[in-house]
Order: C-alpha cells, then sequence, then structure tokens
C-alpha cells in the first residue's frame, strides 16, 4: 500500500527536522569558527557577525597541525589494517566451521565493548610504559585495532554467512588451500560487505579521543589530541576550538560523504535474496 500525500509530507518533514537537529552542532562550530573569541563566547549567542579567518590562520600556523593529522591517517589506516588481518580469519573460522561454544564468543567479544575504558587505562597505560610505547604510533594501531575488533568480527561475520558453503565446497574439491579460498574466494565475494567494515573502523579510529589524550603527548599525538590542546588554564578558546575542530573532522566528513554509498552498500550486503 502506497503511503497517502499527507503521511508522506509530515514523514518528510520530520525526517528534515531530525537531520537539522543532528546537523546543527556541526553548523553551529563551522560558524563559531569565524568569529573572534569575544563574538564566539558572547551572550545570547550571535548569529550575525563579521566573518574573520584569524582563528584558522592561528590553527594552520601551528607547527604541528600537519603531524597531527599526518599520525591521524597513519594510526586509523593501520589500526583498520590490522584489524581486518585479525578479524578475517576469525570470522571466517566462525562462519564456515562453527562449534557449539561459537555464538557464545562472539557475545563474549560483543560484551568487551561495553567496558568502560577509563576502567582498563590503569594497565595499558603501565603496560605501555614498561614497554615504552608511550607516545608511539605502535600503542595506537595496536588498542584502536583491538578496539574495533569485536566490531570488525561481527560484521565479517554476518558478511561471511551470506555466502552460500558450497562455493567454498567446490574450491576445496578442485584443490583450494584456506588461504586460496580467502584470497581468491570469500574476500572478491564479500568485498562490499569488507569495504564497508574498514570505512566504519577508519571512522571509529579518526575520531577515537580517549586513547590518545591519555597514551599520547606530542609525537604520535593525532588530531583528537591537537583539538585538546587548544583547553588552557585560563579557559577554552572557542574559536580557535571550533576552527580547530572543523578542520580535524573535515577530512574524514568528506571522507564519509564521498563513500556513503558504498558504505550503505555494504552494510546492507545480503540483505535481499
Amino acid at each position: 500500500m502506497k503511503p497517502s500525500g499527507a503521511k508522506k509530507w509530515i514523514t518528510t518533514v520530520v525526517a528534515w527536522f531530525v537531520a537539522g537537529v543532528m546537523f546543527f552542532p556541526i553548523f553551529w562550530m563551522l560558524l563559531s569558527g569565524f568569529k573572534t573569541e569575544i563574538d564566539a563566547v558572547a551572550t545570547p549567542p550571535k548569529l550575525f557577525f563579521e566573518p574573520t579567518l584569524e582563528s584558522y590562520a592561528a590553527v594552520e600556523g601551528r607547527a604541528n597541525y600537519l603531524q597531527a593529522a599526518g599520525n591521524s591517517v597513519i594510526v586509523s589506516l593501520a589500526g583498520t589494517l590490522l584489524a581486518l588481518v585479525l578479524g578475517v580469519p576469525a570470522a571466517y573460522a566462525m562462519a564456515f566451521f562453527p562449534t557449539k561454544r561459537t555464538r557464545g564468543t562472539l557475545l563474549w567479544m560483543l560484551s568487551t565493548k561495553m567496558l568502560p575504558s577509563v576502567g582498563v587505562l590503569v594497565p595499558i597505560y603501565l603496560l605501555c610504559q614498561n614497554l615504552r610505547l608511550l607516545d608511539s604510533h605502535v600503542s595506537l594501531i595496536v588498542i584502536y585495532a583491538l578496539m574495533n575488533l569485536p566490531i570488525v568480527v561481527w560484521l565479517l561475520y554476518s558478511f561471511f554467512r551470506d555466502i552460500p558453503q558450497q562455493i567454498l565446497e567446490a574450491g576445496r574439491i578442485d584443490g583450494a588451500s584456506v588461504g586460496q579460498e580467502l584470497k581468491l574466494l570469500l574476500v572478491p565475494l564479500t568485498l562490499p560487505g569488507i569495504a564497508s567494515t574498514a570505512l566504519l573502523s577508519i571512522i571509529l579510529c579518526w575520531n577515537e579521543a580517549f586513547w590518545s589524550l591519555n597514551l599520547t603527548t606530542s609525537d604520535a599525538a593525532p588530531l583528537t589530541m591537537f583539538i585538546a590542546s587548544f583547553s588552557a588554564p585560563e579557559g577554552l578558546f572557542w574559536a580557535k576550538l571550533s576552527a580547530a575542530s572543523t578542520l580535524a573532522i573535515a577530512p574524514i566528513l568528506v571522507f564519509g560523504w564521498m563513500s556513503q554509498r558504498q558504505l550503505v552498500q555494504g552494510l546492507t550486503f545480503g540483505a535481499v535474496k
């Protein structure tokens, strides 16, 4: 049954309202980046003002901005790659060689996401300190990969389950090894799902702030640490903080918009038979 004109109109209005509410913080952040510090903290808030680029100039003038951006790219891509290297074999084994403990293992992995990060901060900090991995790319890459591994395994497991097992059995009859099954059969067949999983992992790594704030200071500090550096004992520099946040989220925001079609296609992979 097709929806009536009034119902369709109401649904459209509600959808635009929800989208506007969700986008408003980003819009206000963009707006505040073009204000002076006085205008940024004015009460009541100023919607009309004389725009200026002084906050962006101050942010780009800091020597560590490009370094922080490079660190974000390195840890996000490497963390995602490590998560996929660990997650693909794990999801393959659980999807095609399940045991009576497979379901419980999957639920246990997902339950680890419910643990507050601060609960394991002290042991992980001491471990990184003893291994001399504080303020290093290696520590963030490993932590980001393990942090996203439950989500990666769950998504890949659901994608792999949609592949008919007869395809892999035919490959085994032809003499394909486990590595060849993964490389020549499973990965090409589930490439949209793997790509969407990688995109989601990159976004989660890019936006992660807790571990970067506690395990880095300068050398390996990503953009989340760079944003936090605009907090000073005398207060927050709202205009500069907004400009820094805009420059930090702009790459991943544009990347997300450009890849949203592939992301949706991958996340709905196998939903319609």
